[in-house]
């Protein structure tokens, strides 16, 4: 059996059924997690029902398989054929939402997925007392990665006088603790209404002499991100999760056609969020499902930045948020910085901050308008000139991904349009800061 066709089986607990030959087994042991923040206890005010227990069971299990199938073994060093076998409450349930669930999972990876479901035997005990009252609850859920986008909706929510509290799930970066807990005190210093946060690990670990070397892409992060705000909102009785990501990176149109589909980040995509919709209404209770929304959808970067500062966020806040795809602290030579300043959601976080302060003062590993770094490193900054001096049509914003068919098409290139000017505007703006060569 090859790396490209790996069969991976995910265990509730570790001294469960052993599984068949030649399967992969996964297991929440493999997580780098502290055991009072494991995904059965969190600080909410009662357990989730078991459909949103079985959703963040499936996301961990795929963003684990994901992490242990090498995209370099693959025939073409990308597309893989994983096949994975999760126990479920209710397998019934989710063989109805097996088609959506796959659609979901070939959008953000790319890959080919074959989803088993089996019984669940016997349940972990779920922490959560029950002598609290719907006002005790949640009023609202959001992610919050400490990147610009989640923090403009989270001051924006922090800024209402709701009694009810405001519940961010935070997923951390390793290395950068300290940089996610200083944005949520910007938030919490608000002093509107209620925040709390609830703090997961993403890291997974190797099995301790296995050899096995993990997948850098974890194209499926996103969902388990997501999967983790829905229980936490589905224990709260909150009926909406949001994902807030600027309107340009929800849609992520690639650069060029080396980087189409899973090249780029797809987990907000319109499309993505359709079918995670469609799978929580297909395996939830009656009357108990949650919907995924990203209220930025049609907010370009600047105007995130905006709206940010209009609920009560200084610049310097602004800059001290986590937006890189690379941060340099993750290279084993890189400088001790946030952000590398040459990948995309670089570029596009240059562009916004410079489009709402006429300035951008965050600290940059590098410029990639800088002539002495190599063509090696400039990579994103010359695909991103050549898309600009590319016409943009409804056909190429189609063409990549589809669209949900409730989609208003007009709106998402409106936002696209207006985020190109943004990233021409970085462009020009560079362009007064770069030595000329020479004749």
């Amino acid at each position: 059996m090859t790396e490209a066709h790996t069969r991976l089986f995910w265990l509730s607990r570790p001294d469960a059924e052993a599984p068949p030959m030649h399967w992969q087994p996964l297991h929440d042991a493999m997580y780098w997690e502290r055991p009072s923040r494991g995904p059965d206890r969190r600080p909410l005010f009662a357990p989730a029902p078991d459909w949103a227990d079985d959703l963040q069971r499936v996301a961990r299990a795929v963003f684990a398989a994901d992490r242990y199938a090498r995209r370099a073994k693959s025939f073409d060093h990308w597309t893989r054929r994983i096949t994975l076998s999760v126990p479920v409450a209710r397998p019934e349930r989710w063989d109805r939402a097996l088609a959506s669930l796959t659609a979901v999972l070939e959008t953000v990876t790319g890959d080919l997925w074959e989803v088993v479901f089996r019984p669940l035997h016997g349940k972990s005990v779920r922490e959560g007392p029950l002598t609290f009252t719907d006002e005790d609850y949640a009023h609202d859920v959001a992610l919050f990665s400490g990147g610009l986008d989640s923090l403009g909706w989270a001051a924006q929510q922090a800024a209402l006088p709701f009694a009810r509290a405001l519940l961010l799930v935070t997923f951390e970066e390793r290395n950068f603790e300290a940089l996610q807990d200083q944005v949520y005190e910007a938030v919490r210093g608000l002093r509107r209404r209620p925040v709390r946060r609830l703090t997961q690990s993403q890291t997974v670990r190797k099995p301790r002499g296995s050899g096995i070397e993990l997948e850098l892409t974890t194209r499926s992060r996103g969902l388990l991100y997501a999967a983790t705000a829905v229980h936490a909102a589905a224990a709260e009785h909150v009926p909406v999760v949001h994902l807030p990501e600027n309107g340009q990176l929800a849609l992520n149109p690639p650069l060029s056609a080396a980087r189409a589909g899973a090249c780029s980040t797809r987990s907000v995509h319109p499309w993505t969020l359709h079918h995670l919709n469609r799978v929580i209404s297909e395996v939830a209770e009656p009357g108990s499902a949650i919907r995924v929304e990203n209220p930025f959808a049609t907010l370009t970067k600047g105007d995130v930045c905006a709206a940010a500062h209009d609920a009560g966020m200084s610049q310097r806040v602004l800059e001290a948020t986590l937006s890189c795809g690379a941060p340099p602290d993750r290279r084993p030579a890189g400088p001790a910085l946030a952000h590398c300043g040459l990948c995309y959601p670089c570029l596009v976080r240059r562009s916004g901050l410079l489009h709402a302060f006429g300035e951008d003062r965050t600290p940059y590993a590098a410029d990639p308008w800088d002539p002495a770094l190599p063509a090696s490193r400039t990579g994103n900054w010359q695909a991103l000139r050549r898309w600009l001096d590319t016409e943009w049509s409804m056909l190429d914003l189609v063409a990549d991904a589809p669209l949900p068919p409730d989609t208003q098409p007009a709106s998402l290139m409106e936002v696209v349009e207006r985020g190109r000017e943004e990233l021409r505007a970085l462009i020009a703006w560079a362009g007064k800061r770069t030595p000329r060569k020479a004749s």
